[in-house]
């Protein structure tokens, strides 16, 4: 067999900007409750509960990328790296379940609205408008990278695009007294929320279910594999992801019987590798060599 190794996971790589991230949250989360609380303004109080979700999977984030550096063992020959994956699983669920509560209680105060604040209203918005910016392009470069950071990037874009709901709702309520518009930009805010957590969700499952990662051609590689000087076939290909940025690939690959008693397996397993590694991108690489014998009585146990 051959083997390519690296355990690295792409969230490690922007710990930095995660932590910068939560604490930013924090300090906004904190304002926009006050601020709604006394302004009366349920479109701040749900932007703060999409900010208490964003540092919750943030923290979360933080929390499996740490577990994610941990040393494999015998027990868990990958280590802890899909703790990743299960922190994305948990924080789109939250993310969809505060969208559905945010929209919920925005059709409440379209129904039955009630005064606000608009001028405190508009500058608590703009300072959280501020602040998910900056958000955002800490975590732009990394979001392409992991699907934990591209997690909390959504919650963040989701939070800027409800800052800007808020902020237009405050000035129709001071331009016109329409107080209907508070309710009006919260349902915004959830409708913005629930398509990004259904996103991430499906992200997610593909990779639980060992799906074929996005850019990886199993028609392309087995093309590759059987170019490769001595290859007769290739079968059982798979590929799957362990967590963002580290993919996985095992194939039986059949060569002739005269190459195997020439000794010149690891021949063949060099050019495997060199090749997979020049024209695709997987971490980690297993490759079974055995003759058409095996693979004639491979086929017949499987039938």
């Amino acid at each position: 067999m051959g083997h390519d190794h690296d355990h690295s996971t792409a969230a490690q790589a922007h710990t930095g900007s995660l932590v910068a991230v939560l604490v930013l949250t924090l300090v906004v989360l904190v304002v926009e409750v006050v601020g709604g609380v006394v302004s009366g303004s349920f479109a701040l109080v749900a932007d703060a509960g999409h900010m208490l979700t964003d540092a919750a999977g943030v923290g979360l984030a933080l929390g499996a990328t740490a577990l994610a550096t941990r040393p494999a063992t015998a027990a868990r020959t990958f280590g802890w790296q899909r703790a990743e994956i299960l922190a994305a699983l948990v924080n789109g669920l939250v993310i969809g379940v505060v969208g559905l509560v945010v929209i919920v209680g925005g059709v409440r105060r379209i129904v039955s609205p009630a005064p606000v604040e608009a001028g405190l209203m508009l500058v608590v918005a703009c300072v959280g408008l501020l602040a998910n910016a900056v958000s955002l392009a800490l975590l732009r470069r990394g979001q392409e990278e992991s699907l934990t950071v591209r997690g909390a990037y959504l919650e963040v874009l989701g939070d800027l695009l409800g800052s800007v709901a808020v902020v237009v709702a405050a000035v129709v309520v001071m331009a016109t007294g329409f107080l209907r518009a508070d309710g009006i930009a919260s349902v915004l805010i959830g409708l913005m929320i629930v398509p990004r957590a259904a996103g991430l969700l499906r992200d997610v499952a593909g990779v639980l279910l060992e799906a074929t990662p996005r850019g990886v051609d199993l028609d392309a590689i087995r093309s590759h594999i059987c170019g490769v000087p001595g290859v007769l076939g290739v079968h059982d290909l798979h590929a799957w992801t362990i967590t963002s940025g580290v993919p996985v690939l095992s194939a039986h690959v059949e060569v002739p019987d005269e190459l195997l008693a020439r000794g010149e397996a690891g021949r063949v397993l060099d050019d495997l590798r060199h090749c997979l590694a020049g024209h695709f991108d997987v971490a980690h690489c297993t490759f079974q060599l055995e003759p058409p014998s095996a693979t004639r009585e491979e086929r017949h146990s499987h039938a």
